[in-house]
C-alpha cells in the first residue's frame, strides 16, 4: 500500500498535536508538513507535494475556503478534505464549490477520518452520512423542480441507490440494504449515470453545484 503524503491545517496547535498523534499508529499516512492559516497552506503546497491536505475551515486570515480555491488553482490534482467543527449547510456547500473532495466533521470517529482520506486519496468524494443524506436530498429536491426536458427522472429505487452512493456505501452494500443483487445495484448505478450524463461521484457534486441543483452561499 502507498503512502500517503498529508498536510495539516488548522490554526489550533493542540489540534494538529492531536492529529499527529493519531496517525502516528497509521503506517500508510505521512505527515510531511503543518500549517497554522489558509496563508501558510497555499505557501506550503509551492514546497511540499502532499497528496492529501487536511483543512480546518474556519481560521484568521484567508481562511479554509479561499486557501481550498488558491490550492486546487495551484495544484489540481492534491485533494483537499475539510475537518471541521462546523456542520451547517453554508460552509459544506462552500468548500464543496471551492474545490474540496470531502467534507468530516471533528466530531467522527478516527475510523471515519481515515476512510475520508483513503477516498479522497483515490480521487472520490468523502461527504460523512449526515451531510451526504443533506445534499442528496437537496439535489433530487431541485431537480424535481427544474425542467424534466433536460433529463430522465430517477425511479423511486435508482433515487435509493443513489443516495447510499452519496453515502460511500459500497455496491455489496448497497445491496444487502436493499436486499437485492449486486447486479441490480450496478444496472441502477448505470441507468442513474446515465440519466444525469455523470460518470463517478465526483461528477455528480461537481454537476449539482455547476447547474444550480444545490445553494452555494457567500460571494
Amino acid at each position: 500500500m502507498s503512502t500517503i503524503r498529508l498536510l495539516l491545517v488548522d490554526d489550533h496547535q493542540i489540534v494538529r498535536a492531536g492529529l499527529r498523534m493519531l496517525f502516528a499508529a497509521e503506517p500508510e499516512v505521512e505527515i510531511i508538513g503543518e500549517a497554522s492559516s489558509g496563508e501558510e497552506a497555499v505557501a506550503s503546497i509551492e514546497t511540499l507535494t502532499p497528496d492529501v491536505v487536511l483543512m480546518d475551515v474556519a481560521m484568521p486570515g484567508i481562511g479554509g475556503i479561499e486557501a481550498t480555491r488558491r490550492i486546487k488553482a495551484a495544484r489540481p490534482k492534491v485533494a483537499v478534505l475539510a475537518l471541521t467543527m462546523h456542520e451547517d449547510e453554508e460552509y459544506f456547500f462552500e468548500m464543496l464549490a471551492a474545490g474540496a473532495s470531502g467534507y468530516v466533521p471533528k466530531r467522527a470517529a478516527p475510523d471515519d477520518l481515515m476512510s475520508a482520506i483513503r477516498i479522497v486519496k483515490q480521487g472520490d468524494v468523502y461527504i460523512y452520512p449526515s451531510l451526504a443524506r443533506l445534499l442528496v436530498k437537496d439535489f433530487l429536491y431541485r431537480s424535481e423542480a427544474s425542467a424534466p426536458e433536460t433529463r430522465e427522472a430517477l425511479t423511486p429505487r435508482e433515487q435509493e441507490v443513489l443516495t447510499f452512493i452519496a453515502e460511500g456505501n459500497s455496491n455489496r452494500e448497497i445491496a444487502d440494504a436493499l436486499v437485492i443483487s449486486v447486479k441490480t445495484v450496478d444496472r441502477h448505478r448505470e441507468n442513474i449515470m446515465r440519466k444525469l450524463q455523470l460518470h463517478n461521484r465526483v461528477e455528480l457534486v461537481k454537476y449539482a453545484i455547476e447547474k444550480g441543483l444545490i445553494s452555494v452561499g457567500g460571494p
